[in-house]
């Protein structure tokens, strides 16, 4: 059913004031000004995705299970979160003055009265109530921030009905939420959910427990890097080389947000300064296209590339932020560019290539990421000077960086960016992220992302927030696999890989040691099981060496895999059994091996994999018995 234009009443009990809409909305213009580009880049795409929720809010009035949520052209029911929107599109009906956009946050509210409310004052995550309730800390700030910011939209009954309900919600997170009530993102965003609600509600003991909650903020960063941990369950957990569960994708667009937007509400100096080096470390794995290298991450099964699948977005961390670190106005700047580029018919879509491989986007993305834009926007003048021009660390770095308490090393020559990675914290049983010595990402400055790490196997680890790979799983990662038995073994399952980095003026090399191994961690038998890889950067090409380790000889189907990224529409042209070229918009890709070169057929021109959301030619380079090593050299032209 088309959008109605009105709501004519409110299930939640009250009804709209009959005055025109402008009546509710004077006193409360502002003088127009040309915005900055930041904020110009901001309040476009927040108006593009507010417009593209209004085209899929649910319509029925006869049917109370659907009437006033947000359908997701994707998934098969309804994601309870969806009531997030209510803040963004309370933004828009406040800056626009056009009523639809109150209709929608209306409509919104009351069907999550009506499908996920619960006694105990939580949301659950889908219209079941035995499903997960975490999900309140979300719903509650964004409650708030819209009342905060935008409650003179409503008239009293309303506004106290939801106030009410706030309160209610508050005192489920007060009674329940602590640090380590489950992985770390919920404990950071509940210190600044009480927070906002104890001064929305002006209930000190809400404000005393934020200010409880964050004195333990502290305790969860690693060394040397103050990266954030606790991206585990539990939340201290460590993997048997004794490091901690890191997730790049939760730690920049959720749980760095919570203690950030408590600091400089409380003025805590001492947690700022301790939140801006975490926020320096972290912005290191930012490419210069402004995606998060999650390849490594402990919840990397929901890599979306720009961040994570149900995350809330970097923009308000990074923007607020730029006072104390000119890059990190940058890097809001390229993340939100990066999104817009994702987005397609007001919508999200959760990697760079749905749209070209027709991957339908689930919403989820889209009313997450829209509550930091209205924060951004309803930042106003607290929102520091933001200088587009600084560069991001990754564009101008030079060298290898390890990060020991990850087990990973970040390195740069010339145009080349990339990433190499042993971490072996594993989330749940199967469920693997890069490791085992990998090319988790390879990255030119001239032609953009060449490899970017996907699960070894794509599994649904969070049904309610991941969807299906739409065709054959095809792992994107580089890897050395073979088949025996009909068992796939890979260095992608080996936690016990070694890395030897070699670097000097000319030349940066990675030496590798790593086994092939099934899912269940078992050594490949009867044939080669450990390869030595060598990765090579120099100014003008990347280059594969790869071998038997000793004297092993290889009595199985045995290959080097590049699945190079690559879009559908880009030319590839196989020159010669050994050479193959793919056209790009800035530049020409070419592979070349020292054996003959195969594209796997696949049922389109591309395979594809939800995890990081693109598509990639699957190349493949097998050994022979007349060659033991495979040689493949990347170069751009």
């Amino acid at each position: 059913m088309e959008r109605r234009r009105f709501v004519k009443t409110l299930s939640m009990g009250g009804v709209l004031l009959a005055t025109p809409f402008y009546g509710l909305v004077s006193g409360c213009s502002k003088t127009v000004e040309e915005l900055p580009y930041f904020q110009t880049l901001v309040k476009d795409l927040l108006t593009d995705w507010c417009n593209g929720m209004l085209k899929h809010q649910i319509i029925e009035p006869e049917n109370p299970a659907r009437h006033g949520a947000l359908g997701c052209p994707s998934c098969g029911f309804i994601h309870g979160r969806c009531m997030d929107a209510v803040y963004p599109f309370m933004y828009m009906a406040d800056s626009t003055g056009d009523k639809k956009y109150l209709d929608a946050a209306i409509l919104v509210m009351n069907w999550a009265e009506n499908n996920v409310s619960q006694e105990d004052g939580s949301w659950t995550v889908i219209p079941n109530p035995k499903s997960w309730k975490g999900i309140s800390v979300f719903g509650a700030i964004a409650l708030a921030e819209a009342l905060h910011y935008h409650g003179h939209l409503l008239d009293n009954e309303l506004k106290t009905k939801w106030l009410n309900r706030l309160e209610k919600v508050g005192g489920y997170l007060y009674d329940t939420f602590t640090m380590t009530f489950t992985n770390v993102n919920y404990g950071f965003t509940c210190v600044y959910a009480m927070n906002l609600l104890g001064s929305v509600l002006d209930k000190p003991a809400y404000t005393r427990r934020s200010r409880e909650l964050a004195k333990e903020v502290k305790d969860f960063f690693t060394e040397p890097n103050k990266l954030l941990f606790g991206e585990g369950k539990p939340s201290n957990i460590k993997s048997p080389r004794g490091l901690n569960f890191v997730d790049l994708g939760y730690n920049v667009e959720e749980s760095l947000n919570g203690p950030v937007m408590y600091a400089l509400h409380e003025n805590d100096e001492e947690m700022l300064e301790l939140l801006s080096k975490s926020m320096e470390s972290h912005l290191e794995f930012m490419l210069p296209d402004g995606a998060w290298d999650n390849s490594w991450g402990t919840r990397q099964a929901k890599w979306s590339y720009w961040g994570s699948r149900t995350t809330d977005g970097s923009q308000v961390t990074f923007g607020m932020m730029a006072d104390k670190n000119p890059a990190f106005g940058t890097a809001a700047i390229r993340s939100t560019e990066l999104l817009k580029r994702c987005t397609s018919d007001g919508l999200l879509h959760g990697g760079p290539h749905f749209i070209s491989h027709g991957v339908k986007p689930c919403i989820h993305h889209t009313f997450a990421h829209a509550k930091p834009l209205a924060s951004i926007l309803d930042a106003g003048k607290k929102l520091p000077r933001i200088n587009p021009d600084t560069a991001l660390p990754r564009a101008v770095s030079k060298g290898v960086k390890e990060f020991p308490e990850i087990a990973t090393w970040l390195f740069a020559a010339s145009s080349w960016r990339g990433t190499v990675t042993t971490y072996d914290a594993v989330y749940k049983e199967h469920v693997q992220q890069a490791t085992g010595g990998s090319l988790a990402v390879l990255y030119h400055d001239k032609v953009g992302t060449l490899f970017a790490a996907s699960m070894a196997k794509y599994l649904l680890v969070e049904p309610n927030n991941q969807q299906p790979n739409p065709e054959e799983d095809f792992a994107l990662t580089p890897r050395i696999e073979t088949f025996k038995d009909g068992r796939w073994y890979t260095n992608l399952y080996d936690l016990e890989a070694r890395v030897n980095v070699v670097e000097n003026d000319h030349r940066i090399a990675f030496d590798v040691e790593a086994s092939l191994k099934d899912e269940e961690r078992m050594l490949v038998e009867g044939t080669a099981s450990v390869f030595n890889i060598n990765y090579a950067c120099t100014n003008d090409r990347f280059e594969f060496k790869v071998k038997p380790s000793g004297d092993q000889e290889i009595s199985s189907p045995s290959a080097l895999v590049l699945p190079v990224i690559s879009p559908t529409g880009e030319k590839v042209t196989q020159v010669s059994p050994t050479v193959i070229e793919v056209e790009k918009p800035e530049g020409k890709l070419v592979v070349e091996s020292n054996v003959p070169l195969t594209i796997k057929d696949t049922e389109k021109d591309r395979v594809f994999n939800m995890v990081p959301g693109a598509e990639a030619i699957p190349i493949l380079a097998y050994f022979t018995p007349e060659i033991s090593e495979v040689i493949c050299t990347i170069k751009v032209i």
